[in-house]
């Protein structure tokens, strides 16, 4: 019984999330055919931020890769949730969306702010939103809102995470990185509510693509987002390393370019994080 339902998920249009885009109006085999396009930075950045962030990986926290490679898997569900709307795309696009946030906040979320019991020891924080991550996975297939709920929830204390952060950020360039990252997220948003709520509006005007819109200012917000939160936890966790946000490929291209954390200072032999 378990082998049919799956292939039924694996079936074209077995999902029952289906945007404003027309389907399978541009090319026969993809059913979406721009907000699959669309989905390109997202193989396009983390790959250009994996390269960039080699010296902070080698020399502070490995587990930046985690991340950088998690946007990728990001970008690969949306790719095939949006080319065939079937309901195993539909789980990969959302969840991959909530393992990199479980991810970052396991490795990001602040010390000061975790309940004593895992502040001397942050591997059981980690385990415990390994758990969580594990336990809402397996209930978003026999639920699917579940998992709706869940990003939603954690949208939130994201949010207001960044928002306590950077009014603790003294460095004016992370500061205004941050609003960038808060304003393209606002937008974002606004995107993909409009495309919902006004779908039959937009298509008046022969512009039913804000979900496309969504993708690209989502994955700017988020990279931009991860920046800073790479940059305050090395200059909370280990601030004699100087660690500063500089801009490939060229400082001259200054919030126009590829924003990366660098440390200045780097000892020879150095405790590095695996997460």
């Amino acid at each position: 019984m378990s082998r049919p339902r799956l292939w039924e998920q694996l079936r074209a249009g077995t999902s029952e999330v289906d945007w404003c885009e027309g389907n399978y109006l541009i090319y026969p085999n993809i059913a979406e055919f721009y907000n699959t396009i669309s989905n390109v930075l997202f193989f396009i950045l983390p790959p250009i931020l994996i390269g960039l962030f080699r010296q902070y990986a080698t020399h502070y926290n490995r587990g930046i890769y985690v991340i950088w490679a998690l946007l990728i898997v990001v970008g690969i569900g949306s790719t095939y949730f949006h080319a065939t709307l079937s309901f195993l795309g539909q789980m990969l696009d959302e969840l991959a969306i909530l393992w990199v946030l479980m991810c970052a906040i396991a490795m990001w979320f602040p010390k000061r702010y975790l309940p004593r019991m895992f502040q001397k020891n942050r591997f059981h924080f980690k385990l415990m939103v390994g758990v969580l991550s594990g336990v809402t996975t397996c209930l978003a297939f026999v639920k699917p809102v579940i998992n709706s709920v869940s990003l939603m929830t954690l949208g939130i204390p994201c949010t207001a995470l960044l928002i306590t952060e950077l009014r603790r950020c003294e460095n004016p360039r992370v500061f205004k990185l941050g609003l960038i990252s808060g304003v393209w997220w606002a937008l974002a948003l606004l995107c993909w509510i409009s495309d919902q709520i006004f779908c039959e509006m937009w298509s008046s005007i022969n512009f039913p693509y804000l979900h496309c819109v969504w993708h690209i200012l989502i994955c700017l917000a988020s990279y931009l987002g991860c920046v800073c939160f790479a940059y305050f936890d090395a200059a909370t966790e280990a601030p004699e390393r100087g660690p500063v946000v500089l801009f490939w490929p060229s400082e001259r291209w200054a919030f126009i370019g590829v924003p990366y954390v660098m440390l200045l200072h780097t000892p020879r032999k150095s405790s590095v994080k695996v997460t």
